[in-house]
């Protein structure tokens, strides 16, 4: 892949990635700014913007306008709110690529924010709330979030609650976006069969060259202090139950990550990681489990997450195995055949993203604006493959404590039905 990285007179950061591949491309707009960056009163204001960035803006007035221009030429569109940045994306044949820069901007420089379309748009973010409520597989995440991160704005949920939805009028959105909407909080990304990259630049700086810029608010720094495990059960009547076990982490520039990478993959990394054969397999416990990590720029975590039969007994089963495979792998019990698998897992599933130019951008876009480098994929892939055993072990004698265990659960059981 061929990389060109550079910085406009106002701060914007832009990337251009050739793949050499199809005569498609993918532009996608990365802002710093997400949940972590709210209080209890703005809390869902950036998924909120994220819907109403697309309701209509200056050159097209309404969603219609936008989805009829992209979707004219039989482009994709869409975006996505984390807790620490937002995304907006347009997938297309490069020959439209004037076109995509031109929505693209307009929606995030010169949003309408018409006062009936935000009193429209609350009643649907409502209903989107209601939904994730009734989903206990995504429920139980946010449970576990708000458990671990207690107090901070990284517990809270990303669509916010229906009372702050409800609340916003037009100045919420302005007072927002001068505060986190700046060209140096944002990155560019164009990747695909790129045909002429001073084409690009020179659009680029055309459509955002005159965005001026601002001092960014810093969002509160994270720090905790926990004494003990911790537990938090939110009832319902469903037919299972859904548990998260999860371990405090650190930063997502922290050079353990990679082998926390390869301790998550063989924890609950595919059907053949160890949790997928002992809970599933070999128990029955459960239909799915997987282990993950969320990493920021001061904190993390390691969770693993399953869906298992609401019977007290199983319940308590199944996290009790969760746990043994997390000592075992602690005291040392991993095996060359454990490292070499999900090493291979991790650099498989990295070069097969990189088929795609929307993965391509992503990857790059969001290295960029949140770790501020470009790395070489030969250069992770290296890192990957110098993960050791020692590594792997240490870090998880370093996580797995129990002072510092926190489960999370949704589904007909109490609290005290959990025992650790």
């Amino acid at each position: 892949m061929n990389i060109q990285s550079a910085k406009l007179s106002n701060g914007l950061t832009t990337l251009l990635i050739d793949t050499g591949s199809f005569p498609t491309i993918t532009m996608m707009v990365l802002v710093g700014a997400g949940s972590r960056y709210e209080n209890k009163k703005n809390n869902g204001i950036a998924h909120f913007f994220e819907h109403m960035a697309f309701k209509g803006s200056q050159k097209y007035p309404s969603s219609y306008d936008i989805s009829s221009t992209i979707e004219g030429f039989g482009g994709q569109f869409n975006a996505f709110t984390s807790k620490d940045h937002t995304g907006y994306w347009v997938k297309a044949p490069n020959e439209y690529f004037e076109t995509v820069s031109s929505v693209l901007s307009d929606m995030i420089l010169h949003p309408l924010l018409v006062p009936e379309e935000i009193e429209r748009e609350k009643g649907v973010i409502v209903e989107e709330i209601n939904m994730h409520q009734d989903v206990p597989a995504q429920k139980v995440s946010d449970v576990f979030d708000e458990l671990i991160f207690e107090g901070h704005p990284l517990g809270y949920d990303i669509a916010g609650t229906p009372k702050t939805v409800r609340s916003f009028t037009k100045k919420t959105f302005t007072d927002y976006l001068s505060s986190y909407y700046h060209p140096s909080n944002t990155t560019i990304v164009v990747a695909g069969g790129l045909e002429n990259i001073q084409k690009y630049t020179n659009t680029i700086t055309e459509d955002f060259g005159r965005w001026e810029d601002h001092k960014k608010k810093e969002a509160s720094k994270y720090t905790f202090d926990q004494s003990s495990p911790q537990i938090s059960v939110k009832t319902n009547s469903g037919e299972q139950a859904h548990i998260c076990v999860g371990y405090r982490a650190f930063a997502f520039t922290d050079p353990r990550r990679y082998p926390l990478s390869a301790l998550s993959t063989i924890l609950g990394g595919g059907m053949s990681s160890r949790l997928f054969l002992e809970v599933r397999e070999r128990r029955g416990l459960c239909y799915y489990i997987s282990t993950g990590r969320d990493l920021y720029d001061d904190t993390g975590y390691l969770v693993t997450q399953a869906g298992v039969s609401p019977d007290k007994k199983k319940v308590n089963e199944a996290i009790k195995v969760i746990i043994g495979e997390h000592m075992r792998i602690a005291d040392g019990h991993i095996s060359d055949t454990d490292i070499d698998r999900a090493k291979a897992l991790l650099k498989g599933r990295l070069l097969l993203s990189l088929e795609d130019s929307h993965a391509v951008a992503a990857l790059y876009g969001t290295r960029k604006l949140l770790y501020g480098d470009m790395p070489e994929i030969a250069e992770i892939l290296s890192s990957i493959d110098e993960v050791s055993k020692e590594q792997i072990v240490s870090v998880a004698k370093d996580l797995f404590v129990e002072n510092g265990m926190n489960i999370a659960a949704v589904g007909p059981i109490e609290e005290g039905d959990i025992q650790i």
